[in-house]
């Protein structure tokens, strides 16, 4: 913590663990504020998926097309003015296509198929995703190898996918694990990025199915609790704005809250941040032993992930340094 003091604002290092739009938002606003050489952004990747012979990352082009430009901002997913006259052809054949893939989305998928069949990482193939879409800031995929969530649910044992899109979040979530019990290993890229940050960003993604299965790669939880570490509620209100964080906090015995999203990080993260329409539940979390503060957090367009992503570097500079970035 000492040589983050003697840094100024522009030589600290920042990396953002994000999954799904919430996360994106806040990316978003990140990398509008940050320059590519101070903020690396970890994407999830339990929710990856084989398609139709085509490898989906939901996730990762979820925060792909948000900081491109591409994002179809009314549906949360996929890309903008998107047609699917490939989803109308399969179901003229009679196809099963509980997937939704957009024409141009597909394009994304095929693409990153190819690039994978030649031989590419999925490290290297995010990256080379995001230089064809004007991305500039560091997009890491959380592993190079597959490490599904599974859920095991009312219904028998689901992957996430599944639980997700076809099923619709409807089965009653038991337990929460991934790549059937087996240890998974962050990328290289990853690892170096969190040994080197000076403040790490829990973004506001649902902390079970997209921040956990980053912590559960071997050794990252325990390098968090080296590094400063801050996060942002997914749940204002006892309502997640985009997913079903919420209805997983009920079904795994926790009265969803921010309080319950802090205490759920507590062992790691030093400051936490809620909306202002849930300051009652500062003083609870202040007894979490971490430091807590009430910023907007709705951020529908890139003004609102500016000012809250603004209001997030602030405080933690300040909080070392007592000076305003």
């Amino acid at each position: 913590m000492n040589e983050i003091k003697r840094k100024s604002a522009d030589q600290l290092n920042y990396v953002a663990l994000a999954g799904g739009v919430g996360g994106a938002k806040l990316a978003h606003g990140l990398a509008a504020l940050l320059p590519p050489e101070q903020l690396t952004i970890v994407v999830n990747t339990g929710d990856d998926m084989q398609y139709m012979g085509l490898q989906v990352c939901p996730d990762v082009d979820t925060v792909l097309y948000t900081l491109s430009g591409w994002a179809n901002t009314q549906s949360g997913w996929g890309v903008a003015g998107d047609t699917f006259n490939n989803l109308g052809a399969l179901a003229a054949l009679d196809v099963d296509h509980w997937f939704r893939i957009g024409d141009k989305d597909l394009a994304t998928h095929m693409l990153r198929t190819l690039l994978l069949e030649s031989g590419l990482t999925l490290t290297q193939v995010t990256a080379e995703l995001a230089r064809r879409m004007g991305i500039a800031h560091p997009i890491l995929p959380m592993s190079d190898a597959p490490y599904p969530t599974l859920l095991e649910t009312n219904q028998g044992v689901l992957d996430f996918q599944v639980y997700f899109v076809k099923n619709h979040c409807e089965p009653v979530i038991k337990r929460i694990f991934w790549n059937d019990g087996k240890e998974g290993q962050a990328s290289p890229q990853v690892m170096l990025a969190l040994n080197e940050a000076d403040c790490v960003i829990l973004c506001p993604s649902n902390p079970f199915v997209s921040i956990d299965p980053i912590l559960s790669l071997k050794g990252v939880r325990d390098l968090l609790r080296e590094r400063f570490c801050m996060a942002l509620s997914p749940i204002i209100q006892g309502k997640a704005l985009k997913g079903p964080a919420a209805k997983m906090f009920s079904e795994l015995g926790v009265v969803p809250s921010a309080h319950a999203v802090a205490d759920y990080y507590k062992d790691f993260v030093s400051l936490f941040f809620v909306d202002e329409l849930d300051q009652a539940e500062m003083a609870a979390i202040a007894e979490l032993d971490m430091a807590v503060e009430a910023i907007p957090s709705i951020m529908p367009t890139l003004k609102e992930r500016k000012q809250t992503a603004s209001l997030m570097l602030d405080s933690f500079f300040q909080h070392f340094t007592g000076v305003s970035t």
